[in-house]
């Protein structure tokens, strides 16, 4: 049960930064943290893909603060966001030998997070008169829970 809870969360984190749950995942299950081996997931602790997904996810930091950037919201990029938090929340459940749940619970986590993270993203923005502090802050929240979530799922 601890674990769907783990999920849904990461899931969420998925919402605020597609890329950084699935990096901070990889990179558990590389440092042994996140116990992979034997199951359909365990290319995420092999050696160059936390430095693949960890190089993908410094990406989406950066692009995120681009004017151009569209929103969360529209199609791709929130499919995006339900299929990284399906990804990221089977990467948790695998660990304790499933991966349904882990997959269903990440996405409606994902659905949460991106809608919750739009919202709040929107109202700092407002607070601050600027979105790029927002947008840092969400950064910030995101970096560090997706690494909690790992920690505690180990």
């Amino acid at each position: 049960m601890w674990i769907d809870v783990l999920a849904l969360l990461i899931g969420m984190v998925a919402g605020l930064r597609a890329m950084t749950p699935l990096a901070v995942l990889s990179c558990a299950a590389r440092m042994g943290w996140l116990p992979l081996q034997g199951t359909p997931l365990a290319f995420m602790g092999y050696a160059l893909t936390p430095w693949i997904l960890v190089l993908a996810a410094l990406g989406e930091l950066v692009n995120d603060k681009l004017p151009r950037t569209p929103s969360r919201m529209i199609p791709m990029q929130f499919g995006t966001r339900l299929l990284t938090g399906a990804w990221a929340g089977a990467t948790l459940t695998a660990s304790q030998g499933t991966l349904w749940p882990g997959l269903i619970v990440g996405a409606i986590g994902a659905a949460i997070g991106t809608w919750a993270g739009h919202r709040a993203r929107r109202a700092l923005a407002r607070a601050f008169h600027n979105d790029v502090p927002a947008a840092l802050l969400e950064d910030a929240v995101a970096i560090a829970a997706a690494v909690m979530i790992a920690l505690a799922s180990a």
